[in-house]
């Protein structure tokens, strides 16, 4: 197929992260979709559009497994569309990411990368691995137990940062909580040891503050080798003291700098950044003034359908 119809589907405009699903099907040149746009029939996925159905071809999803399909997973779905996981099976729509791809970022899975990486590569892991404790092991769980108060506690299930918490800011009712349900389902949660995250200035209400944050980096394998795509996306937990990034919990976004040698500047430096909602830019110079965009004005409500939900993974 030369020009395959592509569309990215996401769950509504109370998402948290539906400044990103529209802004990314903007760069990608496809169309914006909601559950409600699309029409399955025949075992063929359409989009109503103004000049009638358009077929299609690829959908590229932001919506969690249990809630893409009512026919084939929760019934209650209202951000899915009926029919839709048919139509994959019979190869007439590609879907990406895959259903059923968020096994490889369940966060008990994390745990075994260093030993994955010594058997399918024979070689050393660069980087370590954030020290994290398998509760299923009673002699973990045991040494987890008496210093809860030391840890970070993870539901194995979660993501977008619910469920999480932070042993030294939590009060003695969630502590207390979180010992019933750590000893209830030890292989439901991990514990790991907490990390000093970095802080940078950060706007907020008109001045700046420090704020902690986080850069993900990217990369892309072409199924003949990796590379690290330049920049990245910096988080920042914008709630003081908060160490939880994610913007569906009150997190927000900055701008990345990455600087390397350039032999044909004047000042030896070359600076590339990517901004939420623009493109990356070569050899510019960072704004030192404060950043409005680091202000929060990307927080969103949690989408309704999914507000209730105790488990289940965000794709990406």
């Amino acid at each position: 197929m030369s020009e395959p119809s592509v569309a990215l589907l996401t769950p509504g405009v109370h998402n948290s992260a539906c400044f990103e699903h529209s802004f990314l099907a903007r760069q990608m040149g496809v169309e914006l979709v909601e559950g409600r746009d699309l029409v399955c029939r025949d075992e063929t996925v359409f989009m109503r559009t103004t000049s009638g159905e358009q077929r299609v071809d690829v959908l590229y999803r932001r919506v969690d497994d249990e809630l893409l399909d009512p026919v084939q997973f929760r019934p209650d779905s209202l951000v899915g569309c009926p029919g839709l996981l048919n139509a994959a099976r019979r190869g007439r729509i590609t879907i990406a990411n895959a259903v059923g791809n968020g096994v490889a970022d369940d966060k008990l899975v994390y745990t075994y990368v260093p030993a994955m990486i010594r058997y399918h590569l024979a070689a050393e892991p660069i980087l370590a691995n954030v020290t994290t404790y398998r509760l299923e092991d009673p002699d973990q769980l045991a040494s987890v137990l008496g210093r809860l108060d030391q840890l970070v506690l993870k539901p194995v299930g979660g993501s977008g940062g619910y469920g999480i918490l932070i042993g030294h800011q939590a009060s003695d009712e969630q502590l207390a909580a979180a010992r019933v349900a750590i000893s209830a389902n030890p292989r439901g949660w991990i514990a790991q040891e907490l990390v000093a995250l970095s802080t940078a200035p950060t706007s907020v209400g008109g001045h700046l503050e420090a704020r902690h944050l986080d850069l993900r980096p990217f990369a892309v394998n072409d199924g003949g080798k990796i590379w690290v795509v330049a920049g990245g996306l910096t988080r920042v937990a914008l709630p003081e003291g908060g160490l939880v990034v994610n913007s569906s919990q009150g997190g927000g976004s900055k701008d990345t700098w990455v600087v390397v040698e350039d032999p044909c500047g004047d000042d030896g430096v070359e600076a590339t950044t990517t901004r939420p909602g623009h493109g990356p830019l070569v050899g510019a110079r960072p704004n030192r003034g404060p950043d409005p965009a680091g202000s929060g004005t990307e927080q969103r409500q949690q989408q309704q359908q999914q507000a209730g939900r105790t488990g289940g993974r965000s794709p990406c």
